[in-house]
């Protein structure tokens, strides 16, 4: 049998969000060889080799097809979370390569706390209650100045529709975490946590965009106003993207 670190072509694709066609051409070419174990005729991939190829990807299209899937598996161990601890060692080494890079001279320790706001949300109102892959997907580019955090949890509306059962939907939910206050009990802290974010993302300038279930919720730079729609693509929880 092939060694159980290794990953099928399948399993290599949906990480990835790259057609197993392209793969097989990578493949080919020399791009990103596959290893075939001996007396095994299918191709697999190793980790590292994935982890490798990772900064050359667009790390969004990654996280929205990771949240996206019906069904999912857990990413590369480089940007998945399983739990809290591990997600906190990932941010400080996420503050720690910003500082290093010299990228963004100022802020950096907001533009990590409102990181690890949105990922501790995750842990925080999913508890026990995982659909399926529990904790979180955070992946960067600094050099591109990007961050993606993404859960397949039960997403805003369930979450807020605990404590406001008048809520219609999840365009309502995703206007009511982002603007109003509603308590500091929990399970109703992610709403507060979110305008928190609101407010560093707009006083900072960024370019920020939050999906949940069927909504999506953009803050264009230099504008700080919300825009909420109908999402095409749903997902299975939250994802956010920020531009910084």
């Amino acid at each position: 049998m092939p060694n159980k670190e290794l990953m099928t072509i399948n399993q290599a694709s949906k990480i990835l969000g790259i057609s197993i066609d392209t793969l097989r051409r990578w493949d080919k070419s020399g791009k990103l060889p596959a290893i075939r174990p001996k007396g095994f005729g299918y191709r697999y991939y190793s980790g590292d080799l994935l982890a490798e190829l990772m900064p050359k990807l667009d790390i969004y299209k990654l996280t929205l097809r990771w949240a996206s899937d019906k069904t999912a598996d857990e990413p590369l161990a480089d940007f998945y979370c399983s739990n809290s601890s591990i997600f906190q060692a990932r941010l400080a080494r996420f503050e720690s390569e910003l500082i290093k890079s010299d990228v963004l001279k100022n802020n950096i320790s907001l533009l990590t706390s409102i990181a690890g706001e949105i990922g501790n949300n995750a842990y925080d109102h999913n508890l026990g209650n995982w659909p399926d892959v529990p904790g979180v997907f955070f992946i960067y580019n600094i050099n591109k100045r990007r961050v993606a955090i993404a859960d397949r949890g039960q997403g805003i509306f369930t979450t807020l529709k605990k404590v406001r059962p008048n809520l219609k939907n999840d365009q309502d939910a995703l206007k009511m975490a982002f603007t109003e206050i509603i308590s500091g009990r929990a399970p109703e802290n992610r709403g507060n946590g979110l305008k928190f974010v609101r407010k560093i993302v707009t006083g900072n300038k960024y370019d920020f965009l939050f999906k949940s279930d069927r909504a999506e919720l953009k803050i264009i730079k230099n504008s700080g106003a919300l825009n909420i729609s109908q999402a095409k693509i749903k997902i299975q929880g939250c994802l956010a993207l920020i531009e910084f």
